[in-house]
């Protein structure tokens, strides 16, 4: 029977890839792979040599089709994104979605993510949160605002460096200067840092420090 098996891969250091996905990498047909340059450093990192076929956000759509007939004439085919787990923020809703409709079985091995960690270390409650992953841009930003403002659960949010002082400035507007926030940034890497106090002091904190590497923001319900 076919199978895909969507594989987390490190978000950053490489000692958070598991055994079983190591396993899977090695023996499965092929690897789908969000940009086959990154998936070939992580493949001989750990000297496995396995196909790599591109398989991205921007090409999705055109190529899925083709991916699943290609799934279903193999007996396992893995998928990895740059880092973390594969379908969250990243490719690979839409081929699990037409993989399972023609009766393909998935599989998604448990493994890295990004805000897991992140909210864990926040301090903020985290019996119930909302995933909000990337904002919008433009169309319908403002909107997932006011619904931030509001929510009554720990919100987390994803966000690269070049729109975090933007996002946190929003999130003042929107939520007020005092709600509790904490923000990471190089999870798993040398220069783990969470940054933890009001929307204010975070945004602070941000303004007069370098910002690098990917962050995730983690807002506090609304009291």
């Amino acid at each position: 029977m076919s199978k895909l098996v969507l594989v987390p891969t490190p978000i950053g250091n490489l000692e958070d890839i598991t055994l079983r996905a190591l396993r899977v990498l090695k023996e499965c047909d092929f690897i789908l792979a969000e940009d086959t340059r990154q998936g070939r450093k992580l493949l001989q990192h750990f000297s496995i040599d396995n196909q790599l076929v591109s398989y991205r956000m921007d090409n999705e759509h055109k190529v899925v089709s083709s991916l699943v007939k290609r799934v279903s004439s193999s007996e396992c085919v893995a998928m990895i994104t740059d880092a973390g787990t594969p379908g969250i923020s990243d490719p690979g809703f839409l081929l699990v979605r037409e993989c399972l409709k023609e009766s393909i079985d998935v599989e998604c091995l448990p493994g890295a993510t990004a805000f897991v960690p992140a909210l864990v270390v926040s301090g903020l409650p985290c019996e119930k949160f909302v995933f909000e992953g990337f904002l919008p841009h433009k169309k319908g930003r403002e909107t997932r605002f006011k619904a931030i403002a509001s929510e009554t659960r720990t919100v987390v949010l994803y966000e690269s460096p070049h729109r975090l002082l933007k996002t946190l400035e929003q999130l003042q507007t929107f939520c007020g200067a005092e709600r509790p926030c904490s923000v990471s940034r190089e999870l798993s890497k040398l220069f783990e840092e969470t940054v933890r106090g009001s929307v204010a002091e975070v945004l602070d904190h941000f303004k007069h420090h370098d910002i690098k590497g990917e962050f995730v923001i983690v807002i506090g319900p609304n009291p």
